[in-house]
């Protein structure tokens, strides 16, 4: 795996502030879009925005807005960021996130039934 530069980084902190600030305007009120990480390509020219919903059950539905949503986005990021030229956003959900909640909540189910020993956690 390539080593990502400190450019790419300070870049990419800045998209997830922007882009969770424009989902956290124009969402409906119904769902939560939280912005979860943010890859960005060594050329910066594309980036792709990972993001979870609450509830879960609206999480299609926050994609599809999400990614109707790109060219607003687009725009939000010409308006608040200094760059060259404006990245190609991509906008997927973040499994990774979900999957670790989920064990997180499994691990939590077992130690409340008393199944999980202490040296465990």
């Amino acid at each position: 795996m390539k080593e990502v530069s400190r450019r790419q980084l300070k870049m990419s902190g800045e998209l997830k502030k922007v882009a969770g600030d424009f989902f956290a305007r124009e969402a409906s009120s119904h769902t939560l879009i939280t912005v979860t990480d943010v890859d960005i390509a060594p050329s910066l020219t594309d980036c792709t925005i990972y993001i979870t919903t609450i509830p879960v059950s609206k999480q299609d539905l926050a994609l599809d807005f999400a990614r109707r949503m790109r060219t607003e986005l687009r725009t939000e990021i010409k308006k608040k960021m200094y760059l060259r030229s404006l990245p190609f956003v991509e906008v997927k959900i973040d499994e990774g996130e979900r999957n670790r909640q989920r064990i997180e909540d499994i691990l939590n189910e077992e130690k409340l039934s008393g199944r999980l020993t202490s040296d465990l956690l």
